[in-house]
């Protein structure tokens, strides 16, 4: 008796595998293949994107230089006015 459920589950479950199968291939069918000559370069929109990080690190690297100039400027002017009296740098 349990032998014949066994089979049934067997057979049922068999038949769910074949089903998925077949409209797994059938989903990879419909598929539309877009040509090469229409697809965006690759290459060329990784190219494009360093370009813009690159602009993007030079834009920071000129910031913080000019920060760090500012900060220099800044700590050598307290440095030379906790030497010399504030009139003798008018």
């Amino acid at each position: 008796m349990a032998s014949g459920g066994f089979v049934q589950a067997t057979v049922l479950l068999l038949a769910v595998q074949l089903l998925c199968v077949a409209a797994a291939d059938a989903e990879q069918e419909t598929g539309t293949v877009i040509p090469a000559e229409s697809r965006p370069c690759v290459d060329c929109h990784a190219f494009e994107f360093m370009q813009r990080a690159l602009q993007d690190l030079k834009k920071t690297a000129f910031n913080l230089d000019a920060r760090t100039e500012t900060l220099v400027l800044r700590a050598e002017r307290r440095a030379l006015c906790d030497c010399m009296p504030a009139s003798s740098l008018r």
